[in-house]
């Protein structure tokens, strides 16, 4: 099938093209002899969810064809290009199915014993944390996800997980792999042995301070603030509060202060994207949702669109709307830029295909 997409067509930010062309399963912006369909609107790549989770759950690895809901969910969001930070799952079959998000993976969580959540990570000491980050760089997609920090039972808080010399040769055996690494990270404790590490990217990153971003910035260290999941803070200390009151009070000075955190983030040049954090305790789809919160924190909608969209995809090596690029892409009925809201109702292009359950075409 041939579908002339009308346009406007917006291939950056600033950048608007009048029309485009679906051949195949590919962009082109050169009129092709015929047309077999029109899809009327305005064009943005597909939405990329820079932090979600398929296949697991709750308590872990979860059925196949969980999984998939997860990833019908996600496409049914505009989401068509995923970054799975951390499965327990193993989701390849997922790439055969043309009707399913693209995945880029980042293997499964490595953890210290019993600081994470239950079912979901490699829990292992730091004497085994380099072999399991060759591991996960040749399981994954480029990436290796590391748990940076989490609940220190003997000290009732956060705290980081790892020696700093241990984390420094962990990046760094990534790294010689080609793989790139990112962090949970919650707290404040821990984050110089990160940026001395060399790490590429930051999950959460709510007590990122200050004096730090200069540094995240120039060193291009990447933040994926997962506003949707910390909004679920108050309610975590709620129910650590008993055990853990010095716990549940930092939770929640770290929820009170995240759009001020996701603010100075933004000024200070560090580059920021959108994730969610679905899969173990939020639903799938809530890509729009995220962005709806980067501008509560301050982005512009323009800005939070470009961190889910143009810059997310040239982060993770994926094209947005170029000459042969996949025809990954929505159509709305308005701009964007103006109202995030024409996000709610897309029509999904996915593979050059509308996918099924889309508004016909015309």
């Amino acid at each position: 099938m041939t579908i002339h997409l009308t346009g406007p067509v917006l291939t950056g930010p600033d950048e608007v093209v009048d029309q485009a062309w679906v051949v195949g399963d590919r962009l082109t912006f050169t009129r092709p002899s015929s047309v077999s369909a029109t899809l009327a609107g305005w064009v943005v790549p597909g939405l990329v969810d820079a932090h979600c989770h398929v296949g697991i759950g709750p308590h872990g690895q979860v059925p196949d064809e969980v999984s998939e809901a997860q990833a019908l969910a996600d496409r049914a969001a505009g989401a068509l290009l995923l970054r799975d930070a951390g499965s327990a799952s193993q989701t390849r079959w997922i790439d055969e199915r043309e009707d399913l998000p693209r995945i880029v993976r980042a293997g499964r969580h490595l953890a210290r014993t019993r600081r994470y959540l239950r079912g979901l990570a490699h829990e292992i000491e730091p004497e085994d944390l380099v072999e399991h980050v060759r591991v996960e760089a040749r399981r994954g997609d480029g990436w290796v996800k590391l748990v940076g920090d989490w609940i220190d039972r003997t000290t009732g808080d956060l705290a980081p997980c790892w020696p700093a010399d241990v984390l420094a040769a962990g990046v760094s055996a990534a790294h010689e792999l080609g793989a790139r690494v990112t962090v949970h990270q919650f707290g404040e404790d821990g984050v110089e042995d990160l940026l001395a590490a060399g790490v590429d990217g930051i999950e959460h990153g709510t007590g990122l301070s200050a004096d730090v971003l200069p540094r995240l910035a120039a060193a291009g260290v990447a933040v994926v603030p997962t506003l949707v999941n910390i909004a679920t803070f108050p309610g975590i200390a709620d129910r650590g509060e008993p055990k853990f009151p010095t716990y549940a009070a930092h939770v929640r000075t770290l929820h009170a202060r995240r759009y001020e955190n996701v603010a100075a983030l933004h000024e200070a040049g560090v580059p920021l994207f959108a994730g969610t954090d679905a899969g173990s305790v939020l639903p799938h789809g809530l890509v729009v949702d995220e962005l709806h919160e980067l501008v509560a924190a301050g982005l512009t909608r323009t800005a939070a669109l470009d961190a889910a969209t143009w810059s997310a995809r040239r982060w993770l090596g994926h094209p947005g709307l170029q000459e042969g690029a996949p025809a990954d892409l929505l159509v709305l009925d308005g701009d964007p830029r103006r109202d995030l809201g024409v996000l709610r109702d897309p029509r999904v292009v996915l593979r050059g295909r509308v996918v099924e359950g889309a508004r016909p075409l015309a």
